[in-house]
C-alpha cells in the first residue's frame, strides 16, 4: 500500500473483523500502533498473535482507556435495529477519557445509493436506500454526521461495495467448488479489493474532510457472471453451474449484490484524497492474487 510517509497513527478499530484487521496490521505496518475490539476471546487472541491490542467492547474501561490512547478511530462493525454499535459505545468512551481523536471513519455500504437500474451513483448524490441493510446504513451515517457536528469531532463516511481479497474472492470459490453463475440481464455493480479500501482510509487520515462521504471502489463496473466466468477461464477451471437467484447454493451474501444495480462514481475520493485504486478493475485484483501479491 501507498502514501507510507504519513505520519504514524495510533489506531483503534471498533469491529476486528477482516477490514478491521486489515486496516490494524496496516497502521502497525507503517509504524503506528493498532487496537482492535472483539466480543470473541478466540478473536482477541489471534488479534494479539498479530501484534495488533484486543479490547472487549463491553468493558467500558478498557474501551476509555483505548479510545484515550488513540488518534484515529475506524468503525467497522455494523448497525442494528437500534442504530450503530460503534457510536453508542465510543461515544460514551471519548467521553469519559476525555480525549477527542483526530480522525473518526465509518464504514458505510453502497447499499445506501439504492438501485440505480444500471445509471450511475455519485458521491454527493441524495440516497435513496431500497433495503433494510441500506436504511440501518443510511441512519448510522446521519447519526455520526451529527455526532461529529455536536461534539466536533472529524468524521467521515466510506461506502464500500462488495469487498474482495486473499481467500474471498472467485478464485477462492471456484477453487472450492462454492462458485455459481446467476445471470440477471442488465445487473452490474463495482468491487474494491481490500488493499485499495484501506489504502483510501490512510489517504483520508492524511487529508481529512470533516462530514465527507467517500466510494471506495474500483474502475470497472461488471456483471458478476462475466467476472466468474473471467475467473474460471483464468485458472482453467470449468465454469461452476448456473442457478437461479432464489436457488439454495446462493448465499444471503450474494444475493444482497444483486437486488441492486449501478455504476458506482469514486471521483471524489480522487479528487479530494489522491486516492487511485492499485486495482483498477477485477481482472488486475484477481491476477495479483493468482501471483501471490
Amino acid at each position: 500500500m501507498s502514501d507510507t510517509a504519513s505520519p504514524p497513527v495510533s489506531l483503534l478499530v471498533f469491529g476486528g473483523g477482516w477490514l478491521g484487521r486489515a486496516a490494524a496490521l496496516e497502521a502497525v505496518r507503517r509504524g503506528g500502533k493498532a487496537v482492535a475490539t472483539s466480543r470473541d476471546a478466540d478473536t482477541r487472541a489471534a488479534l494479539e498473535a498479530d501484534g495488533i491490542g484486543a479490547v472487549d467492547p463491553a468493558d467500558d474501561a478498557a474501551l476509555a482507556a483505548a479510545v484515550g490512547a488513540a488518534t484515529a478511530l475506524l468503525v467497522t462493525a455494523p448497525p442494528d435495529g437500534e442504530g450503530c454499535p460503534g457510536l453508542r459505545a465510543l461515544i460514551p468512551a471519548i467521553t469519559a477519557s476525555g480525549a477527542w481523536p483526530d480522525w473518526i471513519g465509518y464504514i458505510s455500504s453502497t447499499a445506501v445509493y439504492g438501485d440505480r437500474a444500471g445509471g450511475w451513483a455519485f458521491e454527493d448524490d441524495a440516497l435513496n436506500a431500497a433495503s433494510l441493510e441500506g436504511a440501518r446504513r443510511v441512519r448510522a451515517e446521519r447519526d455520526w454526521l451529527d455526532a461529529g457536528r455536536g461534539m466536533g469531532l472529524t468524521v467521515q463516511l466510506f461506502r464500500l461495495p462488495a469487498l474482495y481479497g486473499p481467500g474471498r474472492s472467485p478464485l477462492d470459490r471456484l477453487r472450492d467448488g462454492t462458485a455459481r453463475i446467476v445471470r440477471k440481464p442488465g445487473q452490474i455493480f463495482n468491487r474494491v479489493h481490500l488493499d485499495d479500501a484501506v489504502a483510501g482510509l490512510f489517504a483520508s487520515m492524511a487529508r481529512p474532510h470533516p462530514g465527507a462521504a467517500y466510494t471506495l471502489c474500483d474502475d470497472e463496473p461488471s456483471p458478476a457472471d462475466v467476472v466468474i466466468e473471467g475467473a474460471a477461464k483464468r485458472l482453467g477451471l470449468p465454469l461452476p453451474p448456473e442457478v437461479d437467484l432464489d436457488d439454495p447454493s446462493v448465499s444471503d451474501a450474494m444475493r444482497r449484490f444483486y437486488r441492486d444495480s449501478k455504476r458506482l462514481s469514486n471521483a471524489k475520493a480522487k479528487a479530494e484524497l489522491g486516492w487511485r485504486p492499485k486495482y483498477p478493475g477485477w481482472r488486475e485484483g484477481l491476477e495479483a492474487m493468482i501471483a501471490g501479491a
